[in-house]
């Protein structure tokens, strides 16, 4: 293939994956690794490393207008990076151990179970929403902007959610995807934060898991500039997009988008781990 026309291709579908990764919270990685290994055939190591980058981006563009918003609960996000943070050094350390075809199987199983928990709801769902004390120290607890004005939330599940944080961070590292799948469900399930909120402050922490294992794989030869450069600039844009559409959006219909999306690429990257084919 052209070049001009494989970077135009990866530029449109990099802009399609920005964009449904800014309504879901997953960053854009979980679209483009399946989509440069499976559609143009780059090996998934260096299809890890231009997500990485593409994380970054999408993190700097979608999350400041989230932040601007109100959406984004800076303090939650900033504590449960510390968790992140560490899980990515790991999860890159241990990329370089593991065959491809095994990254890919457990990237389809997380996207798969991802799917199924999302779709499900909060299993607490209709419980009266007590104040967690250990959140209530650490000033967890917010608002969000609604139809009606500011809707108070209480995060419940500290340790839990930490504890998952650092599965998430690993998987980043793994799997070069923002770990946003894990983080929004995380929040979502069992700190049981809203889902606007849960998505736009994974938004605001995947730039920061994926800079720490970006610079693993950036010294190991796996970010290609010419690659990297398209994906992140059709990120960039797509995520700004889909900041604008998420405000006005509806947490079912969000719900719906993301689960469809990781399902039909958590079977591809799963059967394509299976045959071979990465």
């Amino acid at each position: 293939m052209d070049i001009a026309l494989f970077s135009l291709l990866t530029f449109l579908g990099s802009t399609t994956a920005g964009f449904l990764g800014a309504l879901t919270g997953l960053g854009g990685g979980v679209v483009i690794v399946p989509l440069l290994a499976l559609v143009f055939g780059v090996d998934i190591r260096y299809a890890i490393g231009a997500s990485l980058v593409s994380v970054i981006a999408t993190s700097s563009g979608a999350a400041a207008a989230y932040v601007k918003e109100g959406f984004s609960n800076i303090r939650l996000g900033m504590f449960l990076e510390m968790a992140t943070t560490f899980g990515a050094f790991l999860g890159a350390a241990l990329a370089g151990m593991i065959s491809t075809r095994i990254i890919a199987v457990i990237f389809g199983m997380v996207l798969l179970y991802s799917a199924y928990l999302s779709v499900r709801g909060h299993p607490g769902a209709g419980a009266v929403d007590v104040p967690d004390f250990l959140a209530n120290s650490l000033r967890l607890d917010a608002a969000y902007p609604g139809s009606l004005g500011l809707v108070p939330y209480h995060v419940h599940a500290i340790p839990t959610g930490f504890s998952l944080m650092f599965l998430a961070g690993t998987l980043s590292g793994l799997l070069g995807i923002g770990s946003g799948a894990v983080k929004v469900l995380a929040m979502d399930q069992a700190m049981r934060v809203p889902f606007k909120v849960s998505t736009t402050t994974s938004n605001f922490m995947i730039g920061v898991t994926a800079a720490a294992s970006a610079g693993v794989y950036l010294n190991r030869g796996y970010i290609d500039p010419g690659l990297a450069m398209p994906v992140m600039l059709g990120v960039v844009l797509g995520s700004l997009a889909g900041s604008r559409v998420l405000v006005s959006s509806r947490p079912r219909l969000l719900r719906i988008i993301f689960a469809g999306v990781i399902l039909i690429l958590g079977f591809e990257m799963i059967y394509n781990g299976i045959t071979g084919r990465l």
